[in-house]
């Protein structure tokens, strides 16, 4: 089978890196991995150079210019890339494009793959994120989709509420939380020494992504509501990371370098890779912020998550994650909180939903026998409630 994978961002390679990784040793799978969007930008830190360094082939590159974060240069790069994508797919002739989740560059893909009658593997379908558009991209590539990796029980249930043949929805759990698992983890002096930064007694991993249901204006509160929730706590490292390549992330990156101009014990980083990235979230206290991997992976480390917005709203989560709205006080107050006994006792029993294990063995069987004949030919299945 000719497989062709995409990959567009950081943290969606590291969740598909284990699985590119069994394809390209298994001799059933020929295997073209196509590397795009924010890995081939200088602001996100050349990422493309990380997965070189993991000794991944890399099949094609296709630069859909990832470099301002308007509306109308989103738009625009999709465009670029639903052409670079047509292209680069009629050369390939892969028997089935495989890819991940809800980003503008993957739906560009999964577009041309519509157009070029390319059967569509989709992985993360039926999962929401009411503050983001993304909600309605992922859904529309489910609607372009012809076989479904889901990550909870739940999320089979929506893909087949979308009118998708129950017989073609698959639930393999989260490729994120099977591949931290085989990290051999950096300790904290090794993180120090290679982040150059310095541990406190309290220490937090913050990320921000814009809501990019909303407006700039909106944004900039938004954000600065965060920061000031931060300012001026005892005894504690700050570490940012960067937002992912959405509508007003120049402005959101601004603010965050203006904080920590001002505040000690903060820093920022562009690009950690997987390896550095989850050594951290094993040796702070708490995730900050409204990424997707507090929701996914902090769970299966047994610490605690600060959820903030919309962002993430309707996401199935652990009792590790604490939701709260864009106000100071009240985000301060989950922060006191998260170092309660109370809280430390529902860590000990938290469960993450999306670890059910062997998440990229499962996609490798169904693969292997899944019949993509005819498969084209779908057809919206209505079922009684």
């Amino acid at each position: 089978m000719k497989i062709c994978t995409v990959t567009g961002s950081r943290a969606e390679f590291y969740i598909l890196k284990n699985l590119i990784r069994k394809f390209e040793k298994k001799k059933f799978f020929n295997h073209h991995l196509i590397v795009t969007g924010a890995h081939n930008s200088k602001i996100f830190g050349n990422t493309i150079k990380q997965i070189r360094k993991e000794k991944v082939k890399i099949g094609s590159k296709i630069n859909i210019k990832v470099k301002n974060d308007s509306e109308a240069d989103i738009s625009k790069s999709f465009a670029i890339g639903v052409k670079l994508f047509s292209e680069a797919l009629l050369k390939i002739k892969p028997d089935i494009l495989l890819i991940l989740g809800d980003r503008y560059e993957i739906y560009s893909a999964a577009i041309a793959a519509c157009f070029n009658r390319i059967p569509i593997g989709h992985i993360q379908g039926g999962e929401r994120t009411e503050g983001a558009i993304d909600e309605a991209i992922r859904h529309s590539i489910t609607k372009l989709s012809h076989i479904h990796f889901v990550s909870t029980n739940d999320y089979f249930k929506r893909v087949k509420q979308l009118g998708e043949n129950k017989k073609n929805i698959f639930n393999v759990g989260s490729m994120g939380v099977e591949s931290l698992k085989l990290i051999n983890f950096f300790n904290r002096n090794e993180l120090e020494k290679k982040l150059k930064l310095k541990f406190n007694k309290k220490n937090l991993l913050i990320t921000f992504h814009p809501e990019s249901l909303k407006s700039k204006n909106e944004n900039k509160k938004k954000i600065k509501e965060l920061l000031k929730s931060l300012k001026n706590l005892p005894d504690t490292t700050l570490i940012f990371t960067m937002p992912g390549a959405d509508t007003n992330f120049k402005m959101v990156v601004q603010e965050i370098k203006q904080f920590i101009s001002k505040n000690k014990n903060s820093y920022f980083f562009k690009s950690l890779g997987d390896k550095l990235y989850f050594s951290l979230c094993n040796e702070v206290d708490l995730m900050f912020g409204n990424s997707s991997s507090g929701i996914i992976e902090m769970p299966s480390f047994k610490k605690g998550t600060i959820n903030i917005g919309d962002r993430q709203k309707g996401r199935i989560k652990a009792k590790s994650v604490l939701n709260v709205d864009f106000d100071e006080i009240k985000i301060r107050e989950k922060i006191r909180y998260s170092y309660s006994k109370k809280f430390s006792i529902i860590l000990k029993t938290t469960k993450n939903p999306y670890d059910q294990g062997k998440s990229s063995e499962k996609i490798i069987k169904i693969l292997k026998k899944i019949d993509l004949h005819n498969i084209l030919n779908k057809k919206f299945c209505d079922y009684k409630r």
